[in-house]
């Protein structure tokens, strides 16, 4: 009976670590490739994303910095090794975010329904969730 129970645990804590994993795929997956679009839209200089920066006052040429770093920071988390640069990766993405979030907010620049200022905050809130639930083997 004992070495039963022992089997219960082992398989509790197995399809814990592996739903943990499942969450940390989907949510770092939409987090890289939501940015990844975004910094290739910015590359590309595609759509709205020129006067998105300069409606609110930022030189044009910021779209091919925020481009790079964007593409910069999904590969960074997306690829296996290098916990170090995770890190760099996961903060340098939630700065960008929420950098991005305050500067429409203090351009009264909110879009419509809030989105200029709710969809960074979003992404920034995935990259917390993706850093919260990496498996040990992409933590420092």
């Amino acid at each position: 009976m004992s070495t039963m129970i022992g089997n219960d645990k082992t398989m509790k804590v197995g399809s814990r670590s592996m739903g943990r994993t499942a969450a940390f795929w989907t949510v770092t997956l939409i987090l890289g490739f939501s940015i990844a679009l975004s910094g290739i839209g910015q590359l590309m200089r595609y759509g709205g994303n020129v006067d998105l920066v300069t409606e609110i006052g930022f030189p044009l040429y910021i779209t091919t910095i925020l481009g790079v770093w964007k593409l910069l920071g999904v590969i960074a988390i997306v690829m296996p090794g290098f916990p170090r640069l995770k890190e760099w990766a996961y903060s340098g993405l939630f700065f960008l975010m929420t950098g991005a979030a305050l500067s429409h907010a203090f351009a009264n620049d909110y879009g419509d329904g809030g989105f200029h200022v709710i969809l960074p905050l979003f992404y920034a809130a995935l990259g917390i969730a993706s850093w919260a639930l990496r498996p040990k083997n992409r933590r420092l």
